[in-house]
């Protein structure tokens, strides 16, 4: 027979109020149904816990020293309960989430924020990684939720949101195509071009959209990080290609970003969980702020 918490709460009620009429008042129960618990906890534990007359009850040898053992198991398993009961109801927990860097960067802080001015008690566990290093991560449980990008055609992920994030060309104020409201393709392939590395999701929408236009572009360098692009198209290297989302571009005063004029340029995104997984209730928090963030960007043609 296992421990039951009201068995205990009886015997420490008991042994601290020396009395069982006294005890049961506290406990909000009759005088006989205390007295079977503190039968049936004597019974597990396999000893006498109290020596009671008509006059008085005292604590056994045994009982004086389970009673702090018993109250210390009470308090962890009190606390057990309430912390249960937050991850239950969404006051506590931790977001378990993998996004691409560009969000990572640009969306991801006030939200984060706004949650935690909700739920002060809420934990991040972020992975600011490339598109199918989300994927691999979601798909092995290692994060709850994910936000990618390029095409996505596992049918073990679900999809929260689908949308597509807009390509931009990025030069330097001086550049010839800063003059220009709209960069066509053909512009492009006409300058040298610094492109994330192979394996980015930005990068398989740009070589594909230039194998679609049969153009071989010229790549002075295939940097990893959208902020060393940036610093390659800062000092000169050439141009190139983000999200417009990228904050990278924003914190560049030296440097245009202007779209481009071609439907190819375009990258999808999609926020994605693993079919048939339950989120955390304080995960559906976070969902909600961040669809409604997501869809309020797309009206502004950033992410659509």
């Amino acid at each position: 027979m296992d421990l039951n918490l009201r068995d205990i709460r009886a015997f420490i009620a008991v042994a601290q109020t020396g009395n069982f009429t006294r005890a049961a008042t506290r406990l909000h129960l009759s005088q006989p149904a205390l007295t079977v618990q503190i039968r049936r906890l004597e019974e597990t534990v396999g000893v006498r816990l109290f020596d009671r007359n008509s006059r008085n009850v005292a604590l056994t040898p045994a009982g004086r020293e389970l009673l702090p053992v018993l109250q210390k198991s009470l308090r962890d398993m009190e606390h057990v309960l309430i912390d249960a009961r937050a991850l239950g109801d969404g006051s506590s927990g931790t977001v378990r989430m993998a996004c691409l860097p560009t969000f990572a960067a640009s969306l991801l802080p006030d939200l984060i924020q706004a949650l935690k001015n909700e739920v002060p008690r809420a934990g991040f566990h972020i992975r600011d990684v490339v598109a199918s290093m989300v994927n691999t991560l979601v798909r092995n449980e290692d994060v709850d939720i994910g936000l990618t990008g390029g095409e996505l055609a596992d049918p073990g992920f679900e999809v929260l949101y689908a949308g597509v994030d807009r390509l931009v060309a990025v030069c330097p104020k001086a550049h010839p195509l800063a003059r220009r409201r709209l960069v066509k393709l053909k512009d492009l392939a006409g300058v040298p071009l610094v492109l994330t590395a192979q394996g980015t999701s930005v990068r398989a929408v740009v070589d594909a959209a230039l194998a679609d236009a049969d153009c071989t572009p010229e790549i002075a360098c295939e940097p990893t990080y959208m902020m060393t692009a940036v610093a390659m198209v800062r000092g000169g290297l050439g141009v190139t290609i983000l999200p417009g989302t990228a904050r990278e571009v924003l914190a560049e005063p030296g440097l245009v970003a202007r779209p481009i004029r071609d439907a190819a340029f375009v990258r999808p995104i999609a926020l994605i969980k693993k079919r048939g997984r339950t989120l955390p209730p304080l995960t559906e928090k976070f969902v909600e702020l961040l669809l409604e963030k997501l869809r309020a960007e797309g009206e502004g043609h950033g992410v659509i």
